[in-house]
């Protein structure tokens, strides 16, 4: 027996729910796959960190992809100190907390509980809460992720953890005598006069910290993907020749995002390419470097 209008209606929206149930289905597979990827890129580009402030730059730009906001403290001599602000543990029983117990916790974002400096600073709503994560470095807390807005608590817990094992593994820095230097030359007379920091905007201080974080990401990701080329290039000392591709990408997208419209730009693709790739030696990115962008 035929179906009438009223019943096709009510099989046809059956369907389309169905279809649709599906469709959401997979993007939330879709999404978990690519959260997955995220997190391991992250915990590899961590695993490669040499030092204690690369291993900080790479967690705080990896944290910033799981939470709305993020400051990363370095925590020494009962103060939590970031490139914003210093917090005397004393005046934020949150941050002390974490880094007492050594455990994750959540905690109102009010002048009593993480000191009012930083509440002033990060203008945080009066009924805001902060998700706090400690970083070991072996038996203490070395670092806190200070995280606020949306935040993905279960991956970032994670990735506190991996950073955590890897500061733990890091070799402990050989104490250097002291010497005496001499002055260091004037630079040219040409030469762009760099503004100091405070006295940029914060507008502008911020687009600094994108350009810091970009340059160490590229910088990071092609030593990780690229590891066999960057050693084998070092020894020929032609790095850029061998990597032209994903550098000439890296610089163009640097340049066109950072250096358009921010005058006090400095090219910090430059900078982490020679840290990062060429171990501080300019010439092991070979004679066809361009050099820095200006």
């Amino acid at each position: 027996m035929p179906l009438g209008p009223r019943q096709l209606l009510e099989t046809r929206i059956a369907e389309i729910s169905t279809e649709v149930e599906l469709l959401f289905e997979a993007a939330r597979v879709d999404a978990r796959r690519e959260h997955a990827e995220q997190l391991n890129q992250a915990v590899r580009r961590l695993r490669i960190a040499p030092d204690a402030g690369e291993l900080c730059a790479t967690l705080a730009d990896a944290a910033a992809r799981l939470a709305s906001e993020v400051i990363l403290f370095r925590v020494a001599e009962g103060t939590a100190t970031s490139d914003r602000i210093a917090v005397p543990l004393s005046d934020a029983p949150a941050l002390a907390a974490a880094a007492e117990s050594h455990d994750p916790l959540i905690a109102a974002a009010t002048p009593g509980e993480v000191s009012a400096p930083l509440v002033e600073l990060l203008a945080h709503a009066a009924d805001a809460r902060v998700s706090i994560f400690p970083v070991k470095g072996g038996a203490r807390v070395a670092a806190l992720l200070y995280c606020w807005g949306a935040v993905q608590v279960a991956a970032l817990e994670l990735l506190a953890q991996a950073a955590s094992a890897v500061w733990s593994a890091l070799p402990v820095p050989t104490p250097q005598l002291m010497s005496i230097a001499l002055p260091e030359a004037p630079p040219p007379v040409e030469a762009k006069p760099v503004a100091a920091w405070q006295d940029l905007p914060p507008a502008e201080q911020q687009i600094h910290l994108r350009a810091q974080r970009f340059a160490r990401v590229q910088a990071a990701e092609m030593r990780l993907y690229h590891g066999d080329v960057v050693q084998a290039a070092r020894g020929r000392r032609n790095l850029y020749e061998a990597l032209r591709q994903p550098i000439d990408d890296a610089r163009q997208v640097f340049r066109t995002r950072f250096f358009e419209g921010c005058p006090s730009m400095v090219d910090y693709l430059h900078l982490e390419l020679t840290r990062t790739l060429a171990n501080d030696d300019p010439d092991l990115l070979g004679s066809n470097y361009p050099g820095p962008l200006v």
